[in-house]
């Protein structure tokens, strides 16, 4: 009996050396500037993604094809994400993670390049689907690389800062692609965008450090992840309030104009209300997380499941109206970032496979949601949409609060355990 126990705790003790080993030390000092490059990797993805919702009418026509077919380098772009986000940390484990960072940004480049010269539908479809391998590659090594950028009390903070990207792209992109397709044409919007790209990348090319490669990811490395204790209820939780959100932001124009009754000129300005809610809520959101991780995952799917029934059922008045979707955006600023620290906590080891996964619940989550809400809006309009959305992210925070682990920093730490994370030793051996 003693034998067994003594085996049970060298092979524990083997499997927690092995652990820390595969977890990249701590930097002793943060690398912001490294950071801030990130964050404009993610702004400049981000736009680029975003441009073809502005510009759908004049490519189309130019390219001699109807919209919806023009509309297709949104859905192809979002399904490479998919898969690059899942696959990235498998294909490139052997690669230093500065040069998988660069390639990403020269995939941007190169992507809005050749969109900017396709003589027909095919070619731009090709290099959408260039810049979707980029864009769930990057962001699914985002939170892995800020581990490595920072100590590891500054990670939610790091995350934050490159998570605005995102905020500040869902900001600026579609005005200001509409309004440079209006000055130059869209294709010089598209060699605009491959600009920024350029930039970005001399940033980082002076920016980031180099990052060997840590870890053992393979294609049997993701189930291993989901079925780490508490990992797939806590993808479970994320999926439903991004499912509720999305079912609600696909449907923001309806509702504005229904319920608050805004008119076209108001509407713009409130979007951009929004998004800058949204921006200031990303920021919020890092110093929170230093503050309590369940919190945040808990506070951000409350605020907008009030905010959607609020808009729904309550006679709010105008005022009351916009405040309510500003809550909305400031609370949904916070959700990238805590589920993004929410993964690296739960597995650092596995810290990018675990974004990866977390990449493709949020690119099904955007699907699922808009599909889900599409069929609301038909059965109730807005009303019924708003509603069942904002229950359905009430039920999110019961599970999160009832059943989602949210681990301290720390725990287990990189470079070694924390004591509450230590395998304990059954009895003392020899």
């Amino acid at each position: 009996m003693s034998s067994n126990v003594c085996d049970a705790k060298t092979e524990a003790d083997s499997f927690a050396a092995s652990e820390r080993n595969s977890i990249a030390p701590e930097p002793a000092a943060p690398s912001w500037a490294a950071v801030f490059s990130l964050a404009l990797g993610v702004f400049g993805l981000l736009t680029a993604e975003y441009l073809p919702a502005s510009l759908l009418t004049p490519m189309a026509a130019d390219l001699g094809v109807s919209e919806a077919l023009a509309g297709q380098a949104v859905t192809v772009t979002a399904v490479a994400a998919m898969l690059s986000g899942l696959l990235t940390a498998i294909t490139t484990r052997g690669i230093d993670r500065r040069t998988v960072l660069l390639g990403f940004t020269v995939l941007l480049i190169v992507s809005n390049l050749l969109v900017a010269v396709a003589t027909n539908i095919v070619v731009l479809l090709l290099m959408r689907i260039l810049l979707g391998v980029a864009l769930g590659g990057f962001w699914s090594m985002a939170a892995a690389v800020a581990m490595r950028l920072v100590p590891a009390a500054l990670v939610p903070r790091a995350v934050a800062v490159i998570f605005s990207g995102i905020a500040v792209a869902t900001v600026v992109a579609i005005p200001l692609g509409s309004y440079l397709g209006e000055l130059a044409g869209w294709r010089s919007t598209f060699l605009a965008a491959s600009v920024l790209g350029a930039l970005t990348l001399v940033f980082q090319l002076l920016a980031l450090p180099r990052m060997a490669p840590h870890g053992t990811a393979r294609l049997g490395t993701l189930g291993e992840v989901l079925r780490r204790p508490g990992f797939g209820v806590g993808i479970a939780g994320m999926l439903l309030v991004h499912v509720g959100h999305y079912a609600l932001f696909t449907y923001i124009r309806p509702a504005l104009e229904d319920v608050v009754r805004v008119s076209a000129g108001a509407l713009t300005l409130l979007l951009f209300a929004f998004g800058v809610a949204n921006f200031v809520g990303t920021l919020a959101a890092g110093w929170l997380l230093e503050v309590n991780l369940r919190l945040t995952l808990a506070l951000t799917p409350v605020l907008m499941g009030v905010a959607a029934l609020g808009l729904a059922l309550l006679p709010a008045g105008r005022v009351g109206y916009v405040l309510l979707v500003v809550l909305w955006g400031l609370a949904f600023g916070g959700v990238s970032v805590a589920w993004s620290n929410w993964a690296t906590r739960m597995v650092p080891d596995q810290a990018e496979s675990a974004g990866g996964l977390v990449v493709v619940g949020v690119q099904s989550a955007i699907a699922g949601g808009a599909a889900a809400g599409g069929v609301l809006f038909g059965m109730g309009g807005v009303t019924t949409v708003f509603t069942v959305s904002g229950l359905v992210l009430l039920a999110a925070a019961l599970l999160i609060v009832a059943r989602v682990e949210a681990p301290r920093h720390g725990v287990p730490r990189r470079g070694g355990w924390s004591s509450s994370a230590r395998p304990r030793r059954a009895e003392r051996c020899g």
